[in-house]
């Protein structure tokens, strides 16, 4: 898939009918993504997002959503869903993070803000990174202070609380590689709006072009491919 236009990695999340699916596609978004923490409104069967995968073409990553699973559970999940990518909540363990990628899925470790700071420390390899708030999904913003003046260095995506109305004057602030957004392109909690996502989508591409270092590109992202 070729890309017009300033090269900002977005990612619409939380996904469960072919109208969103569709709408997602139809905005050349970078990543699809299905989640599948048990205990999200957001929650679909592997097999409903097999079904869905169908529709994204092969361009665009097909991304599952986990809190605390297990690398067994993720593997089985990520086979019956037919995944690219997977995006990793709650405790997650280096190995893993590696074996994952040895079998040719795509990781993105989230983090909380407040997190960050720890995982900064550590000695890591470099990864994709997803900073969000607290409670994933919840639709509240992290307040930028928590990261302590710091940023990711590498490619990350940023989450926690993105709207249509706010997404701009986030990504002046952190300047992050990419978005992801799930409840603040919804109507009512777990139901997407096909019109918020086209407008998140436009406001994200906008922000982006105004950003002194933003260069127009005709290749997509690297990490989607």
């Amino acid at each position: 898939m070729t890309r017009k236009g300033p090269a900002i990695y977005i990612k619409i999340c939380g996904l469960s009918t072919e109208a969103s699916v569709d709408a997602g596609v139809a905005a050349d978004v970078d990543a699809i993504g299905f989640v599948f923490a048990p205990r999200s409104v957001r929650f679909v069967e592997p097999e409903l997002a097999a079904t869905l995968g169908r529709r994204i073409p092969a361009g665009i990553e097909r991304v599952g959503v986990f809190q605390n699973a297990s690398l067994t559970e993720v593997r089985d999940i990520a086979r019956r869903a037919r995944l690219t990518t997977v995006q990793l909540h709650g405790t997650v363990e280096d190995a893993d993070v590696h074996a994952l990628r040895d079998e040719g899925l795509r990781p993105i470790r989230a983090l909380s803000a407040a997190s960050f700071a720890e995982f900064r420390a550590s000695a890591r390899p470099a990864e994709r990174l997803l900073l969000d708030a607290e409670e994933p999904g919840a639709g509240v913003p992290f307040d930028v202070t928590a990261l302590g003046g710091h940023r990711p260095t590498g490619f990350w995506l940023l989450a926690g609380g993105l709207t249509p109305e706010n997404v701009a004057e986030r990504i002046r602030a952190l300047s992050p590689s990419g978005v992801d957004v799930s409840s603040g392109v919804e109507s009512e909690r777990g139901v997407k709006s096909l019109a918020r996502i086209a407008a998140f989508v436009d406001a994200v591409r906008a922000a982006y072009a105004e950003l002194p270092d933003a260069e127009p590109t005709d290749a997509e992202p690297a990490a989607a491919r």
